[in-house]
């Protein structure tokens, strides 16, 4: 962003620029414990254009220890430390940076980066958190590969998760052990996610439409595992419903979810490894509502539905939020009417949206689904981005007909698998798939409140 986003402190859509260093791959090694983890971050880092632009971190609440750049130590009047960035004056157009640093889980209250939830350690990136961990382009639109092992006492932290697939797990001396963790999938830092602690697990396989395995498990505290039968019976649900609705298979060897009593959020949608809140996975005959049940199939399916709208093609930038939180919680809603009555279903969704998204778009709170400008990122998750923008892509479904909207998800998710985007561009691949012109339609988006309709009826005896 630009010079007028910090010294107003306001940030702009209209100021969005590429980011001028790409981090193709990402190696981090994590020495783990509760009140000092250790991280070093091995980066391979290119210079996009012909620029000779600094590189500028983004990095909050950890120590620097020390930085290499191609196997070298850098100098201390080559960069520069702030509470908010690292900045490396000179560097190449192509090299290797290895940063060290250190941070403490035990004291991050803002359950954002790397914490504490009880006795078991966990991660928060999306907005924002990742910065908390290493010194990073902490943004949507810089994607990398991530190869993590984790290393721990055995006794205090015997279940080591990451995302992607575990490539070895095995002891190493001091009673610890180690696992290092491989995800193919390009994805940006907001999606990073580590679990470590004591904790069981429900198991199930799922085989996809091509024939692969997939391990499917429910992670938590033993007390609570009689309780997770359902959520892990509800994943295997969405995902033969997203093969059969959008075509869509999961792409790795593992499904992890893992349910946690401390976040800041309902869930996670962490690629391969989701983070949830217990009250969205916990749920027993004797206690739990309908409602309850419902709760949990829906999110469940929530998050794992972001394994492609919101994962595989992601966002660009935070303005574009409700590409993956609108349509995705379209595609829940879909799932959620088919595990039901969908005439039950659709009263409800329409229910919260006259009750309390109309309320928000009438008040001094109202913003468009996609905002030109925010002071603060958090604030940005509001009925406004997810149900409304929810209900302009259920729209979009009803103008063109479930055939041709599905034609036009199929464009979207084949031409921008693998990278950051915008509403336009899902636009646009409806627009490519129907033959039509939706400019008029992509208002929607960008102005605020509740269309009002005035109808009038005329009583003709005659006819």
């Amino acid at each position: 962003m630009s010079g007028r986003a910090a010294s107003s402190g306001r940030t702009y859509l209209t100021d969005y620029q590429p980011p001028a260093f790409a981090i193709p791959s990402v190696q981090l090694t994590f020495d783990l414990g509760d009140t000092r983890t250790h991280v070093r971050a091995l980066l391979s880092i290119t210079r996009q254009g012909a620029h000779q632009q600094p590189l500028v971190l983004d990095g909050e609440q950890i120590e620097l220890l020390s930085l290499m750049l191609d196997g070298t130590p850098i100098e201390p009047d080559q960069w520069l430390v702030d509470e908010h960035t690292l900045t490396l004056r000179e560097v190449p157009d192509q090299f290797q940076l290895e940063i060290e640093t250190w941070l403490d889980p035990s004291a991050n209250t803002a359950l954002s980066g790397l914490y504490l939830s009880v006795d078991t350690l966990c991660t928060q990136c999306e907005p924002e958190g990742f910065r908390r961990i290493t010194y990073f382009l902490d943004r949507p639109d810089v994607l990398s590969t991530y190869r993590v092992t984790l290393q721990a006492d055995r006794g205090r932290y015997p279940m080591l998760l990451a995302n992607g697939n575990l490539v070895k797990s095995h002891k190493i001396d001091g009673g610890r052990h180690q696992a290092t963790w491989y995800d193919p999938h390009p994805k940006p830092s907001y999606l990073f996610a580590l679990v470590a602690g004591q904790l069981g697990h429900l198991e199930d396989r799922f085989i996809t439409n091509s024939g692969r395995a997939v391990t499917l498990r429910v992670y938590a505290h033993d007390r609570d595992l009689p309780q997770c039968g359902h959520a892990l019976a509800a994943l295997g649900e969405a995902m033969r419903w997203d093969e059969q609705a959008y075509g869509r298979e999961y792409d790795l060897d593992r499904y992890n979810i893992v349910a946690v009593e401390d976040f800041n959020m309902g869930a996670m949608e962490n690629k391969g490894l989701n983070i949830f809140n217990t009250k969205y996975v916990l749920a027993l005959p004797a206690t739990a509502t309908d409602r309850d049940y419902q709760a949990v199939t829906s999110v469940i399916g929530h998050e794992y539905f972001h394994n492609w709208s919101g994962n595989r093609v992601t966002l660009r930038d935070w303005f574009q939020l409700s590409l993956k939180e609108g349509f995705t919680v379209f595609r829940d809603q879909q799932f959620s009417a088919v595990q039901g009555s969908s005439g039950v279903k659709r009263i409800g969704d329409a229910n919260l949206l006259r009750s309390q998204q109309f309320r928000e778009d009438a008040g001094p709170m109202a913003h468009p689904v996609q905002p030109d400008s925010y002071i603060e990122i958090n604030n940005f998750y509001t009925l406004t981005v997810y149900i409304k923008g929810a209900e302009i892509v259920r729209m979009l479904h009803c103008l063109l007909g479930a055939e041709t909207f599905r034609k036009g998800c199929d464009l979207y998710f084949d031409r921008h698998d693998g990278q950051a985007v915008t509403t336009d561009e899902f636009i646009r691949a409806m627009e490519d798939a129907a033959g039509i012109d939706l400019a008029q339609f992509r208002r929607w988006y960008q102005q605020a409140g509740t269309p009002r309709l005035v109808a009038r009826g005329r009583f003709d005896s005659a006819t």
